[in-house]
């Protein structure tokens, strides 16, 4: 099935929230990242901006900035009316309310679109699918980044997120995804056969870290 910007829901988080939450330290910050499905997140364009080298994945980068653009600006405020919808799902300490929510996720956004041409033209933006082969060799990075992707949309079923991250295995020494949670807030379906796969040659763990916006998705899964 072909990849349809109609399809896309895009909500981009910060260089802030990806050090919340993947624990990023100062050592992880400079060491070669990869980030897969970063959508419209600012955490590519903050972090070059910073001197550290990140490359993110994701088909949404095959349309134009102009394309993009006219995507946020139909979907955003269907993001935050359903946000308003469902104030019980979250807790507020990430957040004061749903306005300063919006406003960060804007700002997010907004950086990344400024940063997107330039970003492409560097490759530091690519399109691609997974679990689709990606053209880098092995170990060319050494910390790999799933935030809202993997595990969280478990309607993809557990074959495609253990090709996906396998081919991250297979690019990175390590990885961590965020959160463990499916898209209605509770245990991902696929979590458990992820580990019972990945356990088996790798060391997999699951550890705390100091964000929560979703009600209990605060833990992250570390596969080395």
């Amino acid at each position: 099935m072909a990849f349809e910007l109609q399809t896309v829901v895009p909500w981009g988080r910060n260089l802030q929230e990806y050090i919340r939450m993947f624990n990023l330290s100062e050592i992880d910050k400079q060491k070669r990242i990869i980030s897969f499905g970063d959508g419209p997140a600012s955490f590519n364009a903050e972090m070059t901006k910073r001197g550290y080298s990140v490359t993110s994945i994701d088909p949404l980068y095959r349309f134009s900035k102009d394309e993009i653009t006219e995507r946020i600006r139909e979907t955003a405020e269907t993001i935050v009316e359903q946000t308003r919808n469902n104030l019980d799902n979250f807790i507020w300490k990430e957040f004061a309310s749903v306005d300063e929510l919006k406003e960060t996720r804007l700002k997010a956004m907004n950086d990344f679109l400024v940063d997107f041409e330039k970003g492409k033209t560097e490759a530091r933006y690519i399109n691609h699918e997974m679990p689709n082969k990606l053209s880098f060799e092995e170990k060319s990075f050494d910390l790999g980044l799933s935030s809202h992707f993997l595990i969280l949309y478990s309607q993809l079923g557990l074959q495609f997120h253990i090709s996906a991250i396998t081919e991250m295995l297979r690019l990175c020494n390590e990885i961590r995804i965020f959160p463990l949670q499916n898209l209605n807030a509770q245990k991902s379906e696929v979590l458990d056969g992820i580990i019972d796969h990945f356990e088996k040659m790798h060391l997999v763990e699951i550890t705390e870290v100091p964000y929560e916006f979703q009600i209990g998705g605060n833990k992250m899964l570390i596969i080395r």
